[in-house]
């Protein structure tokens, strides 16, 4: 069934959960918004937001080398408490997302990282391109905002389709193992090395 996007905003806004996990809440319970709370709640998704305001002291640095030893990758990710730093799944979403950099190469953890000139930039090109293409004055806004949309997705690592299930994102992989570990993770920052780049 289709889902109102004021629908998911309301769930979203009430929980902090993902906006996919919202949406998916949402069909589950046909629209319902009180079962849809109770759907996140038992996938322990609704604490997200009052999660994401907590201290994040502890976790790991990380390293992924591919195969070939081409590609490398070091990550910090933070979690709450050195218990979690050491638990196996914690450990293992920070490698799986090591890999994932590796191959998916973004340039920002998140839209919020991405220096401003560049956002005015892309708009800019955007918005010049959608008038190229004959769109009409009034719809241009939308039309750049859709494609800045598109250009988080492709560059920024936690609105990126995850690499081993991309049926989720890496923020979502992110927020599943919060949930599960009943604490705040941060993805901080990472390092992608290729051998050769940038030598002229």
């Amino acid at each position: 069934m289709s889902i109102d996007a004021s629908q998911v905003k309301k769930l979203r806004e009430a929980t902090g959960a993902g906006i996919m996990d919202c949406k998916k809440a949402l069909q589950e319970a046909e629209g319902d918004y009180d079962r849809a709370l109770v759907k996140l709640r038992e996938k322990g998704l609704a604490d997200a937001k009052k999660r994401s305001g907590r201290s994040t002291g502890e976790g790991i640095i990380d390293a992924y080398i591919h195969l070939n030893n081409r590609v490398g990758v070091l990550i910090e990710v933070n979690c709450e408490t050195d218990f979690v730093a050491r638990n196996e799944q914690f450990r293992s979403m920070v490698h799986d997302i090591a890999m994932h950099i590796a191959a998916a190469m973004p340039l920002y953890v998140s839209p919020e990282d991405i220096p401003q000139e560049v956002l005015e930039q892309e708009r800019q090109i955007y918005r010049t391109q959608a008038l190229n293409e004959g769109k009409q004055e009034k719809f241009l806004d939308k039309i750049v905002e859709g494609r800045l949309k598109k250009y988080y997705e492709q560059y920024c690592l936690l609105k990126q389709p995850f690499v081993k299930d991309p049926d989720k994102t890496v923020e979502q992989l992110v927020s599943e193992t919060a949930a599960a570990t009943g604490e705040n993770i941060v993805v901080r920052r990472f390092a992608r090395f290729q051998l050769g780049e940038d030598i002229s």
